[in-house]
Order: C-alpha cells, then sequence, then structure tokens
C-alpha cells in the first residue's frame, strides 16, 4: 500500500513541476488591442494565482499553483518586454498593425492583419510580424509581388 501512494504523491508532484511557456526572441511588439490582451491575460493570471493561494496553495492542489505561477511568470514578462508599435498613417507599404489584402496565383484573396505574437490567429484573420507571410510581404506596396514556399502573391490591397 505505501507503494500506491507513494507513485500517487510522484504523480502529482510531476504534474505541478510544469515546464515555463516559451517566450520568443522576437521583439515583442503589439498593438494597442495586443497590449490590452496582454493585460487582460496578465489580470487573469493573477487571480488565478490569488485563487490558488487562498485554496491553500501547493498543499491543497500543486497543478493548479503550478499552473497560476507559470502563466503569472508568462504574461508579466510579456508585459514588462511589450513594444506599443502603432502603423504609420497611410503609407500604402506593407507594415506592422496594418490589413493587407494578397492575391494569390490561383486567383484565392485574403485578408489579415499583422500584429504581435500573442495576438495572432490566423483563423480570426490576424497573423504574426515575424510568420514567414508577414516577412515576405513587409515593405511591399500594391501591385507588388512576393514570394512565398515557391508561389506568388500578389498585395491588392494596404490599409
Amino acid at each position: 500500500m505505501a507503494v500506491a501512494f507513494t507513485r500517487e504523491e510522484d504523480y502529482e508532484a510531476q504534474a505541478a513541476n510544469l515546464p515555463d511557456r516559451p517566450v520568443s526572441p522576437h521583439p515583442n511588439l503589439v498593438t494597442a488591442t495586443g497590449l490590452a490582451a496582454i493585460e487582460a491575460e496578465l489580470a487573469q493570471a493573477r487571480a488565478a494565482y490569488a485563487a490558488a493561494q487562498a485554496d491553500g496553495g501547493i498543499s491543497a492542489d500543486r497543478t493548479a499553483m503550478a499552473r497560476a505561477t507559470r502563466d503569472l511568470r508568462y504574461w508579466s514578462s510579456r508585459r514588462a518586454s511589450a513594444q506599443l508599435t502603432e502603423p504609420e498613417d497611410q503609407t500604402g507599404v506593407v507594415q506592422f498593425g496594418c490589413t493587407v489584402e494578397v492575391e494569390r496565383e490561383d486567383g484565392r484573396r485574403q485578408t489579415f492583419r499583422i500584429v504581435g505574437e500573442d495576438e495572432a490567429d490566423p483563423a480570426m484573420g490576424s497573423i504574426s510580424y515575424a510568420s514567414p507571410l508577414s516577412a515576405a510581404l513587409r515593405g511591399k506596396a500594391v501591385g507588388d509581388l512576393a514570394l512565398l514556399n515557391g508561389a506568388e502573391i500578389e498585395v491588392v490591397a494596404v490599409r
């Protein structure tokens, strides 16, 4: 029986030993929306940490405390390194914070906004400024072509 209890305790200790969330080596550029989202995540992480402490901290639920601590470290780091960056007014050139419409060789059109890494969500139409697509388009204007994975894409609008 003692072995069964030891294994359960070992499992709990391993579950509570969560690795840190990876932090990107790129500068933490953010839009105003991205900064607000980071601040909301930081507030949520602080609340989760406080709740884990109120529930008894490590002695009650090691996994909840470890998750709250990890998330608090991550979002504190991201907030501390955030660099609010807004696009220059009406340059007509693809840059951080702008919305870009491209046309692929097969005629498909896609529209997306170039944002910071934490706010990027391709399914919702936003991509990270550190992505290969963003890198291929940065500095291009309407009518310019860019090469991405061996295929050409044309910039048809920049807003």
